[in-house]
C-alpha cells in the first residue's frame, strides 16, 4: 500500500514549517530510495511503524525497526530501504520553513541521523492528521498544515533519542514518563526523592540522572511547576481563600517561599496575579 500527498513548496511563506510532502507505504518490500548529497533541499523524516528496513550512513548499514526513524537535513546524501521478508510500515514526510534548522540545531538533532521515539503513539497519530489533511484538502488551508507539521516536528523533538545504543536509556526514559501523571497528582503532596526512586525501580542517584536527561529538568523542577499550575488555577476558582491557604493546599506550608517562587515564575506576587486575572 502507497499513500503519499505532494504539496507546493512555497518559496517566501510567514509560516515556521510546511510540508512538501507527506506519506506511508507499507508491503512494499521493493521500496528503496538513494538521493545523492545535493538532490533534496528539505527535511526528511522517515518513521518505521512496524516490519524492518535498512540505512546506510557513514559506511555502514544501520536496520531500523518498530519506533525508530532516520532524520536528514537539507542537502544529505540519503540511502534507505525496506527490509524484502518483513517490509517496513514506514511513514514520512519531507518538510520546510526558515525556523527549522535552528530549532533543530537547539534540540541537538543535528547530532545524529538515527533516533527511536520513546512514546510513539503521539507522533503516529499527528502524522495520519496531517496526511489526511494534506490529501483532502492540499494547500487551501496552510495555517493547519503549518501547525500540524509544527506538532509533528515538537513531538519528534521531544520523544526521539540517539538509535545507537539507545535502547537501555530508551527503556529506562520510558519509566519516567510513566512516572509523571503520577508526580503531578501527588505534587502537593511532600516530595520524597527516595519513593520515586522506588517507584521507577532504581537509585535516588540514578532516578535524577534519568529524569534530566528525559525531561531536561530536575524532579524538583517538575514538581514546582505542577504546584505552581495547580495554584494559579486555585487563586481564581477558590475566591473565598486566602493566599496561606493556597500556598499550604499546592505543598508549601511557607507563605513567604510559595510568594518567591510564585514571583520566580510568574513575575508577579500570587495577589497581583489574582487582581489582575480575577473576574
Amino acid at each position: 500500500m502507497q499513500r503519499q500527498s505532494h504539496l507546493l513548496t512555497l518559496s517566501q511563506t510567514p509560516y515556521f514549517c510546511l510540508p512538501e510532502s507527506v506519506g506511508a507505504y507499507s508491503e512494499y518490500p521493493e521500496h528503496h530510495t538513494i538521493r545523492a548529497a545535493d538532490a533534496h533541499n528539505t527535511f526528511n523524516i522517515h518513521y518505521v511503524a512496524s516490519g524492518k528496513g535498512y540505512v546506510e550512513w557513514e559506511g555502514k548499514t544501520h536496520q531500523l525497526t518498530q519506533g525508530d526513524a532516520v532524520l536528514y537535513f537539507p542537502m544529505q546524501s540519503q540511502h534507505y530501504y525496506s527490509s524484502k521478508d518483513e517490509p517496513w510500515d514506514v511513514r514520512w514526510v519531507h518538510f520546510y520553513g526558515s525556523g527549522v534548522h535552528d530549532y533543530f540545531l537547539e534540540r541537538g538533532l543535528h547530532k545524529s541521523q538515527l533516533w527511536t521515539l520513546r512514546q510513539t503513539k503521539g507522533w503516529e497519530q499527528a502524522h495520519m492528521e496531517l496526511l489526511v489533511e494534506a490529501e483532502t484538502h492540499r494547500m487551501l488551508h496552510p495555517i493547519r498544515l503549518s501547525t500540524l507539521t509544527y506538532t509533528l516536528l515538537a513531538l519528534f523533538a521531544e520523544q526521539a533519542v540517539p538509535l545507537t545504543g539507545s535502547n537501555k536509556a530508551s527503556s529506562a526514559g520510558n519509566r519516567i514518563l510513566e512516572l509523571l501523571p503520577y508526580m503531578q497528582e501527588e505534587a502537593m503532596r511532600p516530595f520524597i526523592l527516595e519513593e520515586w526512586a522506588v517507584r521507577a525501580g532504581v537509585t535516588p542517584h540514578y532516578f535524577c540522572k534519568l529524569f534530566k536527561s528525559t525531561m531536561k529538568m530536575t524532579p524538583m523542577d517538575f514538581i514546582t511547576r505542577c504546584r505552581l499550575q495547580m495554584a494559579k488555577q486555585w487563586l481564581l476558582d477558590r475566591k473565598e481563600a486566602n493566599i496561606g491557604q493556597i500556598a499550604q493546599d499546592a505543598g508549601y506550608p511557607s507563605v513567604s517561599y510559595f510568594n518567591k517562587r510564585f514571583i520566580e515564575h510568574e513575575g508577579m506576587t500570587p495577589t497581583a496575579y489574582r487582581q489582575l486575572f480575577g473576574m
